[in-house]
């Protein structure tokens, strides 16, 4: 099946005019694959499936294929390492643009060539697990040639009680405990933000009777309705923005709205907005400290804004779990986090403009859940889950883990 894909392949783009560029040169690809056979385009699909059927054997995270900075391999990241799949065929980048645009819609065709990106997401059956295996994926140009990153989404939820959380920590991410307010998720790209977010969410769906309403771009784990009824909503899918995904979800009688990013002002306004109104709110920033975090979403607005903004995150503001995936020992990752519950002291450190205190806090906040990243660096160390130098190249403050370890 591989051969027959790969002779459609190199059929189809070995005569492309040279004197198309980027989105041209794509859009003239897809017109080319629109005239093949329904069977032969199938070919291509499971010629794909094929390739992320091995990307899931060896265990890798993400796939990436197209553009020039493959030099026409496929590549796999494996336990964080990013490696070409040795296995793997080569891909010019008009061969990988035709198998890229076998797995668009035409909307989607239309966006990536006018944006020059889009977000989606893809499933297949795949054999060896015998269900269905979701990606998040990302098309995109790079000069002016059409790459795709896929991630691996699992197929099964950690127990949030496995992550090691405080059970302090627990009570202000739980609704039973809090009805109303806002709980964060951050960490740089890959640092599993997306898989913590779900623990939270399946937490509830088996604890709670409660309505849960996911707004993300892309979906990514589709969860099955318990105690809890879950709605998926997907950005450009189902609703056009986070903004608007917010603001209508007020209208669905939900408890628990999750936001998949607050990734600018509008979605930032809204979900401090419908956290004040009574509903329980979760989200993810791109932000690698509590500290950061806070200081990035009131940096988000305007700043005529930023004192009523900085006043009302005071207000709603529950937790901040800030975390990264640690190289360990064994040649996989572990999970470091650091947890910020937000009580009297820190929600005036917020109001009064004194961020940098709040760290300090979460020093000597243990009793309550809190933990600095540093001090859980530490734990993996001494628990001999990571080395002493993947604990200080992880660490926010360096100086501060050595000092810990330098005391014991």
């Amino acid at each position: 099946m591989e051969h027959k894909a790969e002779h459609i392949i190199k059929a189809l783009t070995s005569d492309i005019p040279l004197s198309l560029f980027g989105p041209d040169r794509f859009l003239h690809i897809v017109k080319i694959a629109e005239q093949l056979e329904l069977k032969d385009k199938a070919l291509l699909v499971e010629f794909l499936n094929t390739l992320l059927s091995v990307m899931l054997t060896r265990g890798a995270s993400d796939i990436e294929l197209g553009g020039y900075g493959t030099k026409n391999r496929i590549w796999l990241r494996i336990y964080g390492k990013k490696e070409p799949g040795r296995e793997l065929p080569a891909l010019t980048e008009d061969e990988a643009a035709l198998l890229i645009s076998s797995l668009l819609t035409k909307s989607q065709i239309e966006h990536l060539a006018k944006f020059r990106n889009v977000d989606f997401s893809y499933s297949y059956y795949n054999k060896e697990q015998g269900k269905k295996v979701r990606f998040r994926a990302d098309a995109y140009f790079e000069m002016d040639t059409v790459a795709l990153n896929m991630r691996a989404i699992s197929a099964d939820v950690r127990p949030l009680e496995s992550l090691e959380f405080h059970k302090g920590a627990l009570r202000m991410m739980s609704h039973k405990h809090f009805k109303f307010g806002l709980s964060l998720i951050t960490g740089i790209t890959g640092s599993g933000k997306s898989s913590t977010l779900d623990s939270i969410i399946d937490y509830h769906n088996n604890n709670d009777n409660a309505h849960v309403i996911i707004i993300a771009s892309p979906i990514e784990f589709v969860h099955r309705s318990e105690k809890c009824i879950i709605r998926h909503r997907e950005v450009s899918k189902d609703v056009k923005t986070f903004k608007e995904g917010v603001i209508q979800s007020l209208r669905q009688d939900p408890d628990i709205i999750v936001i998949g990013e607050m990734r600018d002002p509008d979605t930032i306004m809204a979900a401090l907005e419908v956290s004040d109104t009574g509903h329980k709110v979760f989200s993810t920033l791109h932000t690698s400290s509590a500290s950061e975090s806070i200081e990035r979403i009131i940096a988000e607005v305007n700043p005529v804004e930023q004192e009523r903004v900085r006043n009302r995150l005071a207000d709603v503001l529950l937790s901040v779990v800030s975390q990264k995936l640690v190289p360990s020992l064994d040649g996989k990752r572990v999970l470091a986090k650091e947890v910020l519950v937000v009580n009297s002291s820190v929600k005036a450190a917020i109001k009064n403009n004194n961020i940098s205190e709040i760290y300090g806090m979460i020093n000597m906040g243990a009793q309550s859940g809190m933990v600095t990243l540093e001090q859980d660096l530490l734990r993996l160390y001494l628990q001999k889950k990571i080395s002493k130098e993947n604990a200080v190249a992880y660490a926010n403050n360096k100086k501060r883990l050595v000092q810990l370890m330098n005391s014991i």
